[in-house]
């Protein structure tokens, strides 16, 4: 939390002051759409849900447009509406996770996959549907550090309102009176539910990865290394990239692995399903990932499997976190649903 400290005082605020002197057009509204779901993506943990809270948002100021004032920003307008409608929806009190928040590892000989329901899972979400396209180096940092998996689970750990203190104190840097304003409460409130969020979050707090925006060279070599490693289903070459401690988890299902020992174990036993994989890459939660192909069964390309959004730690790979449910995310990251066959 120091460090996204740090980088957070390093910014000013985006919040403009300016007063609405004509109603709002649906074009205003929807320019503030991407930062938005961002935020609803922090408050919820489900890209899905992050964009279904969006839309609510914008339906709910269009239908009260004309009820717009102007005695504060839009942009704090639609805040105040987005916030309410992501407290609405924690309301029920359910929080998502990843496999390694509910459960201890288990060592891949005692490896067995059991699923639980999809409401269950952090979601990963494309960097373009919720990174502003912003030049600030300071800001992007922010954005990236605080869409990375391991950022929001910790998040979901936060009561509600402590979650959107947080989110708009030390991500979106807002004063302190303006969240007591959008939150209806004093700015003693505000900053006891930002101690109190700070302090849950140093009890467990995420764990770090190297930032990779862009990929220096040293990542690109790691991750080429990588999929030459998993493509050619070279073992000895995964475990030269994977860190000791690395993970590997593959929601819907509830186990996770750790160790590179592992790994190995399960890619050489329930996993050898994926010799003769490709990997195409693409970007998640900040992160670099790869849209993850099997072999087709009827022989004519490649087929989706899995969705892996990578962590990197130390010039080694920290994570593996592998999203099976293709169906649901290769669409959202405009990935093909095959592939053709390789040219020989």
């Amino acid at each position: 939390m120091s460090e996204l400290s740090d980088l957070t005082t390093a910014r000013e605020p985006q919040e403009s002051q300016e007063a609405q002197a004509t109603p709002a057009t649906q074009e205003d509204l929807e320019r503030y759409r991407r930062e938005l779901t961002g935020y609803c993506y922090r408050m919820l943990g489900s890209s899905f849900e992050a964009e279904d809270a969006v839309q609510d948002t914008m339906v709910r100021a269009w239908r009260s447009v004309e009820k717009f004032e102007g005695r504060s920003s839009l942009r704090s307008w639609l805040y105040r509406i987005a916030t309410n409608v992501c407290l609405d929806m924690l309301n029920a009190g359910k929080r998502r996770a990843r496999p390694m928040d509910l459960s201890d590892p288990t060592p891949v000989a005692q490896a067995q996959l059991s699923s639980r329901p999809e409401a269950t899972w952090l979601e990963p979400v494309p960097d373009g549907r919720v990174l502003p396209s912003v030049a600030d180096p300071a800001e992007t940092a922010v954005e990236r550090e605080t869409i990375r998996l391991a950022f929001v689970a910790a998040l979901q750990h936060l009561p509600p309102k402590q979650r959107a203190v947080l989110i708009l104190r030390e991500v979106l840097a807002w004063k302190a009176s303006e969240v007591a304003e959008l939150l209806g409460t004093t700015v003693a409130s505000v900053n006891s539910a930002l101690q109190r969020a700070r302090a849950t979050l140093a009890e467990s707090p995420p764990a770090p990865s190297d930032q990779a925006d862009p990929l220096d060279e040293e990542q690109r070599e790691l991750l080429e290394r990588y999929v030459a490693a998993f493509e050619g289903y070279d073992m000895e070459a995964l475990t030269a990239v994977l860190h000791d401690d690395a993970t590997l988890s593959m929601p819907p299902y509830d186990l996770w692995l750790q160790g590179h020992e592992n790994i190995v174990g399960w890619m050489l036993g329930v996993g050898s399903v994926c010799r003769g994989s490709r990997l195409v890459p693409t970007v998640a939660n900040g992160m670099p990932a790869f849209a993850h192909y099997h072999e087709a069964e009827d022989g004519n390309g490649h087929t989706p499997w899995a969705l892996m959004v990578m962590d990197i730690r130390d010039g080694k790979i920290a994570g593996i976190n592998s999203f099976l449910d293709t169906a649901r995310w290769f669409p959202m990251f405009d990935l093909p649903d095959r592939l053709a066959p390789e040219e020989s």
